[in-house]
């Protein structure tokens, strides 16, 4: 069987200025960091892309542990984009809780990004939080 005919798991890391993504394998055992796109008005166009090219079946969308009450919080703007994820790519969204994904991403930066420079780099961070947030739930299905 080729590569072509299978789908793939795809996980959002969702903030209010850049989205960092991660896909699975085709089999559904590994996660990978990907890209980090802007969240900018060309955001639906560059999602649609990706699940289209890389034949995405799912995604798996980090949720904050804030309270929706809180003025921090982006929980209410997470659960908005999954309605407009669902509504606009027939597709099924998971919601995940990501809590401590940025931290766990920043270290393993630290340990694996010899730069400095490119350390600084914010949108390294977004996609190692995606990618950790779908690893968590792959590792979830295999249980």
């Amino acid at each position: 069987m080729s590569e072509d005919n299978f789908t793939r798991i795809m996980s959002i890391d969702f903030g209010l200025k850049r989205i960092g993504i991660a896909l699975s394998d085709p089999l559904k055992k590994f996660a990978s960091p990907f890209l980090t796109i802007s969240n900018d008005e060309k955001v639906f166009t560059n999602l649609k892309k990706i699940i289209e090219e890389k034949s995405v079946e799912k995604i798996i969308l980090g949720l904050p542990e804030d309270s929706p009450n809180s003025s921090k919080s982006v929980y209410n703007d997470v659960v908005g984009f999954k309605s407009q994820l669902e509504n606009r790519f027939n597709i099924q969204v998971i919601l995940w809780n990501e809590t401590h994904t940025s931290k766990i991403a920043e270290r393993r930066i630290i340990e694996s990004v010899k730069s400095k420079k490119k350390r600084q780099d914010k949108g390294l961070i977004d996609m190692q939080s995606a990618a950790i947030i779908l690893s968590e739930y792959l590792d979830s299905q295999t249980q």
